[in-house]
């Protein structure tokens, strides 16, 4: 079965946007094993998910870095569009972006639906709402959880939704020189 990757930035205090979607707080002067740590998460994927929010920003930014070859995240815009992406939405009826389809279903069926297709791994971009319900259903396989050298008080949660425990064992942990650390876990599944 395909794993169902997370890779989402934070805070150390736990939140991916501030309380009105912020993001200044973020790291992006990232260095090169930063990147070359995304490259190596990436690499494996030939599936994006993602919350329609996050998706009308990340789709379009990516295919105008894709469409620029001089641009220095290049090769990046061009995984990231080249890649079949799938948007859950309650919202739209169909999409208006290339290479990307509508999900409308049940977000456990279809993501499990996802998991049992032949392929590589697939990954999840979102923002609080979409990433809390696929963290509350146990459908995250591996965690890539980008601590950002910035603490903000209040914001938009990616646990707040649990019922209950989930207990995750530690991968690694690295530190990189730009100040974010990475936290590598997995679902410990009894």
């Amino acid at each position: 079965m395909r794993k169902l990757k997370l890779q989402v930035q934070m805070t150390v205090d736990g939140f991916i946007a501030g309380p009105n979607g912020e993001m200044d707080w973020g790291t992006w002067d990232w260095d090169d094993d930063l990147k070359q740590y995304v490259t190596d998460i990436t690499e494996p994927i030939d599936c994006i998910v993602l919350g329609r929010k996050l998706a009308e920003g990340f789709i379009p930014h990516w295919a105008a870095v894709a469409a620029n070859p001089e641009h220095p995240e290049f090769t990046a815009g061009q995984k990231f569009t080249d890649t079949p992406k799938v948007v859950f939405t309650r919202t739209l009826d169909k999409s208006a972006w290339n290479n990307t389809i509508l999900a409308t279903g049940d977000l456990v069926d279809e993501i499990t639906r996802l998991k049992k297709q032949n392929g590589q791994d697939i990954i999840a971009y979102g923002g609080a709402t979409f990433v809390s319900a696929l963290i509350k259903h146990g459908l995250i396989d591996e965690y890539h959880l980008f601590i950002n050298p910035a603490a903000i008080g209040q914001g938009m949660a990616i646990f707040k939704e649990l019922d209950s425990k989930q207990n995750l064992r530690l991968v690694k942990s690295i530190a990189f020189d730009c100040g974010i650390v990475v936290l590598n876990y997995k679902p410990k599944r009894d």
